[in-house]
């Protein structure tokens, strides 16, 4: 059984004991969140679509940390100017671990 959620403005396919990274969430570690926001509900048998949302549907997850991804590059150059520059971004996040799925 799988689903369609949305977190922080993003779409993320999510499974009962999987761990995803979404966008920092306003929660305490070690709490639990409900996600109410499923679009999609699929098991062996069926599938619900919502239009937007699946009425009833909700997706528990347990937060477990809060951290920030790996360091990226940006490097930005003008060829045969005196230009560069160099700058780096850490994205942070919020990561979850997927308790059950209702329908």
């Amino acid at each position: 059984m799988y689903a369609i959620v949305e977190s922080g403005g993003k779409q993320y396919r999510v499974e009962k004991g999987t761990k995803v990274k979404v966008e920092t969430l306003a929660v305490e570690a070690g709490s639990e969140i409900t996600l109410d926001r499923v679009f999609l509900v699929a098991n062996d048998a069926e599938i619900k679509v919502g239009r937007p949302v699946v009425p009833g549907a909700t997706v528990t997850a347990k937060v477990l940390v809060h951290d920030r991804a790996k360091k990226i590059i940006v490097f930005k150059k003008r060829s045969k100017k005196t230009y560069k520059k160099t700058q780096g971004h850490r994205q942070n996040y919020t990561e979850l671990l997927i308790q059950t799925i209702s329908a």
